[in-house]
């Protein structure tokens, strides 16, 4: 059985990657999009970086692909994309698969949304939920 910190490890072999203290200079700065991978619980519980974008992980592949009905321009925007999960590695396998998709500036904050937090980053209020 291959083992999960195996794939995160080979991801970081192939896949540009920083800590959340290194990646903090990449916020706000124009043409850069930090994604937050991490399921919508996580958000509310937990809030977020201020102007990320919410991709939960499991719609990633369906959001990138251009053909795919669930495609987000956003991941056709030229961007460089900063992805993020709350301690690296769902962003690790996030980044390369983006990478394997054909998105060129694809990296990942290695020790995710817990290091950016303990950096003393930004964290925006967790999200609104849309009224029914």
């Amino acid at each position: 059985m291959k083992r999960i910190k195996d794939m995160v490890a080979e991801a970081n072999e192939v896949v540009d990657h920083a800590p959340a203290t290194e990646m903090m200079a990449k916020h706000g700065a124009e043409g850069v999009t930090f994604v937050d991978l991490r399921d919508p619980r996580e958000l509310e519980r937990d809030g977020m970086i201020p102007g990320a974008f919410h991709c939960p992980r499991g719609m990633l592949e369906f959001w990138i692909d251009p053909e795919s009905p669930y495609a987000k321009e956003k991941f056709q925007s030229g961007d460089q994309f900063v992805f993020y999960c709350a301690s690296g590695w769902r962003s690790a396998l996030s980044a390369r698969t983006a990478q394997e998709m054909g998105l060129e500036n694809v990296s990942h904050i290695t020790d995710g949304f817990g290091g950016w937090k303990k950096a003393g980053g930004p964290v925006g209020e967790k999200p609104v939920k849309a009224k029914k």
